[in-house]
Formats: C-alpha cells, structure tokens, sequence
C-alpha cells in the first residue's frame, strides 16, 4: 500500500472515530503532500511525488514540530507544546523505524564503501546514497558531520 493510500485510510478512520486532534494532523500532511504535488506538476512531473519524496516530507513536518515544541517549551507555553508532540507522534506512525546509532555507523560505513569516498570531495556523494536508501530513517542533519568526520 503506497503512503497516500495509507494516510487517506487513516484520514477516514480518524473521521469515523472523532477523533479531532488527529484529523487535523493527517489533513496537514495531506495539504503539504499536494502542496508539493503542485509543485512538481509545473515543473513537468505530472505523477507528482513519490513515496520517497512523501517520506522526506513528513520527516521535514517532524523537524518541524520538533523545533516549534522546543520554543514554546522554553517560552513556557507547555500547552502550545503538546500539542506539537502530538502531531509528532501521529505523523511518525507512516515514517520506516528509524536507525540506532550503529545502524547509522554501518549504513554510513556502507555508503563510502559504495561510492569509494576517499576525501570530504566526495561527501555530496555519500550522502546522495543515504538519501536514496535511508530517507525517513535517519536524521541527515546529525549524518552528516558524522560522515564528514569519517572522510576527513
């Protein structure tokens, strides 16, 4: 079952059960999945994104929230805060496990392994192969000094 399928179902459930807070979550996901599929199509692709792309999406949506809970945390705004965290955990349920750190280690030893990186020049294409094979499984903010440290 491809992700717009697997949100979409979820989206009926939620409305079959009232369940308001997470509705409202899987109608944000699905408003920035076919805000991007707009994109795509001017841009000549009419199929719009992919599920690796979804992926990528809903990783940037956890980001996000991450940072925006984190402020009204310190601003003291607990409410506004759980709230965030929530939404996390509703759009974390379509994103793949993500990786431990030894996993990320050997993915990343795996990766320069693949492309023969030799130097930090060839981190753009390390990275490249992570992106390709480990989207919405690993943070690639935290990946990369981690493979720039390997390669340099």
């Amino acid at each position: 079952m491809d992700m717009r399928t697997q949100i979409n179902s979820a989206l009926k459930d939620a409305m079959k059960n009232k369940e308001a807070g997470r509705l409202s979550t899987l109608r944000l996901i699905n408003a920035a999945i076919k805000d991007k599929d707009i994109d795509a199509r001017g841009k000549g692709n009419d199929d719009g994104v992919s599920d690796t792309e979804v992926l990528g999406i809903l990783g940037s949506m956890v980001k996000q929230r991450k940072e925006s809970a984190r402020a009204y945390e310190e601003g003291g705004r607990l409410d506004l805060a759980e709230r965030e965290l929530s939404e996390i955990s509703v759009i974390e349920e379509f994103l793949p496990k993500q990786l431990d750190e030894a996993e990320v280690e050997a993915a990343i030893a795996k990766a320069i392994e693949a492309v023969g990186a030799a130097s930090i020049r060839d981190m753009g294409k390390v990275m490249g192969v992570l992106k390709t094979k480990y989207t919405g499984q690993m943070d690639f903010g935290a990946v990369g000094p981690m493979v720039k440290d390997r390669l340099g």
